[in-house]
């Protein structure tokens, strides 16, 4: 019992016990002092600012939520590389059904598409995931 932060009962859900994994490696990168995420990463029109959990696109906002902002850094830090469900889901920190991750991609096009009616970024790979299309050269 030295030194316990936490306890769980054999009866833990599975999704349940990876949210309270992810938020003890939180805590323990905190106290470590890993170095933090590239503060602004700009892709084209797209520019991310980590610090702040800002997006624009073309110089205009665009209002994601917490989980919508990871889903597009992931997708938008390799350009062209393709991101399975689980790859969005484990940056976003999140436990969910493939589904909810479906809702979240349509969404996020929704957003940018109010700000950008010409806006088709993310490309959807039937039973692969789903990627951020890199600039036209």
């Amino acid at each position: 019992r030295l030194g316990a932060d936490d306890y769980l009962t054999k009866d833990i859900s599975l999704p349940h016990l990876l949210a309270r994994i992810a938020a003890l490696f939180r805590r323990l990168d905190a106290l470590t002092g890993s170095p933090p995420p590239e503060e602004v990463m700009e892709r084209g029109a797209l520019r991310l600012d980590s610090g702040r959990f800002a997006v624009t696109w073309k110089g205009q906002p665009v209002e994601l939520t917490l989980t919508e902002f990871w889903m597009v850094h992931t997708l938008a830090k390799y350009p062209g590389h393709v991101k399975e469900r689980e790859q969005l889901m484990r940056d976003a920190q999140l436990v969910v059904d493939e589904g909810t991750i479906t809702s979240h991609i349509k969404r996020i096009r929704k957003k940018f598409l109010a700000v950008d009616p010409g806006f088709d970024r993310i490309d959807t790979l039937y039973g692969m995931g789903y990627r951020w299309k890199a600039e036209e050269a």
